[in-house]
């Protein structure tokens, strides 16, 4: 992996910057580079499909499945992680079905039972501390394994938006509509949150948990202010999330600040001039 991203690191450390000619943030930059407009193309769903809170859900709930890799003896939680999100997915579907419930409730229920027992978990013996580091995340501990995830993750993302984007757009303009051409909103919704949950996990690490929804939701949010139809949507959430993050990355070094969080200042940044340029027009 080092030497198939040898011609990288040779290509960044070229530029006359000063974080460029460290090898940790020439990493962090491809990660940015892969994370941002995945991020940015999940968030156009995301918010026409009203599933921010699922996001969040999922994002807190990151803590029992690092209590289930703590049980099993993982090294790694990454994968009781994504284990447990899928699951939580599922689950979120289930109950909504079989009580009745409005999505947001049964999400509530949901991520209420399963955050408050990773939390009892994980704080046994006191031992919490351990895993505060998932809160904010780290962007300058990629490795180039992370970056080869990454690169999985955006062509998995790539096939999902190829099959499931024009069933998901046209379930959240009209469900009716969608249901009478035979369209199976259900079962592209249920797919689309599955993704949802891996991409989100996978990314905790180096987003954080209290960053990563806001990571989702202000690039499209930002892209309505700007957008007059489908493709200027998804193209402005995508720009704006690579634009950034890329900002972010840059600041948080110069200011020794957590990258995530820094990307999500300067998404909220972009966010309040395309609110402020709607409201000029």
């Amino acid at each position: 992996m080092d030497s198939f991203l040898a011609p990288w690191h040779a290509a960044v450390s070229a530029l006359p910057f000063e974080w460029a000619r460290y090898g940790f943030m020439r990493l962090a930059l491809l990660a940015v580079l892969l994370v941002s407009p995945l991020l940015g193309a999940l968030g156009t769903v995301v918010v026409a499909n009203r599933m921010a809170f699922f996001s969040e859900a999922i994002g807190h709930a990151a803590f029992t499945g690092i209590a289930l890799g703590v049980i099993l003896g993982l090294a790694d939680p990454i994968w009781s992680m994504i284990g447990f999100a899928l699951l939580l997915t599922l689950a979120i579907a289930w109950v909504r079905r079989r009580g009745g419930l409005s999505s947001d409730t049964a999400i509530g229920l949901v991520m209420a039972f399963t955050v408050s027992l990773g939390i009892v978990i994980l704080s046994r013996g006191g031992d919490f501390a351990r895993y505060t580091n998932f809160l904010i995340g780290d962007m300058l501990a990629v490795t180039p394994g992370d970056v080869a995830w990454l690169a999985l993750l955006a062509l998995a993302v790539l096939a999902a938006f190829f099959f499931f984007f024009n069933r998901l757009l046209l379930g959240s303009l009209s469900p009716a509509i969608a249901r009478s051409r035979a369209k199976q909103v259900g079962a592209a919704e249920l797919a689309f949150a599955c993704l949802l949950a891996v991409v989100v996990t996978c990314a905790l690490p180096w987003i954080g948990i209290l960053v990563i929804n806001a990571l989702l939701i202000l690039p499209a949010a930002a892209s309505r202010n700007l957008s007059a139809n489908t493709a200027q949507f998804f193209g402005w959430a995508i720009a704006i999330s690579l634009v950034a993050g890329l900002a972010g990355l840059i600041v948080s070094f110069y200011a020794s600040t957590a990258t995530g969080a820094t990307i999500v200042l300067a998404a909220m940044g972009i966010y309040l001039v395309t609110l402020l340029r709607r409201g000029a027009t």
